[in-house]
């Protein structure tokens, strides 16, 4: 009878404890008080926020289009993860923030965002707004190799932010992460968690 009582009990605890967080593959950031804005302009021209994409989970990557690995493979695994998620991929916008402004043009994100995914969008901003951004999302970013002329790369920040419906950053995305387990999280996150 004593045992009985105790499993009951129990059971009420677990019961009143509320719903558990999800259990995410990617490092669960949810409730940070960083990366809540930004104000930057697409490849076609347009002014855009993070409110513009609110009712779909967004993906932020920090890069440049001369950049030799890191950002077409980033580039190249939010395609697949879009394809993983099937009819719910319409659900996602992938975006591209470019942090060499000076020579990552409107034109030139138009031409290399694109050829990763149709949708995919390429971001970008003066050197203030583009510093600004990078403040507010906690990326790092610096010229590097030959910097007194245009030959120069850029060491950036590797990593993927993922935001839910609702515009609250969630996940922070480690390169080499596999397609399959980002789209497992974003699967998460288009369910509500």
């Amino acid at each position: 009878m004593l045992r009985t009582l105790i499993v009951l009990a129990a059971l009420a605890l677990a019961a009143c404890s509320g719903p558990t967080a999800p259990q995410f593959r990617n490092t669960d950031i949810t409730g940070a008080n960083y990366g809540k804005s930004f104000a930057l302009t697409d490849h076609h021209g347009n002014a855009r926020t993070l409110e513009d994409f609110r009712g779909k989970v967004v993906t932020l990557f920090f890069g440049f289009t001369q950049c030799p690995d890191v950002c077409p493979t980033s580039l190249a695994t939010m395609a697949e993860v879009k394809r993983l998620l099937g009819p719910d991929a319409e659900r996602v916008q992938v975006l591209f923030v470019t942090v060499d402004p000076e020579r990552d043009t409107p034109e030139l994100l138009a031409s290399y965002v694109p050829a990763f995914g149709a949708d995919f969008l390429g971001l970008h901003g003066d050197a203030q707004r583009t510093a600004e951004t990078a403040k507010e999302f906690r990326i790092f970013y610096q010229k590097s190799g030959d910097t007194s002329g245009p030959h120069y790369t850029i060491d950036h920040t590797a990593g993927t932010y993922i935001l839910d419906p609702q515009g609250r950053l969630r996940l922070y995305v480690r390169h080499g992460t596999t397609a399959e387990d980002i789209a497992a999280d974003i699967g998460l996150l288009l369910a509500g968690n």
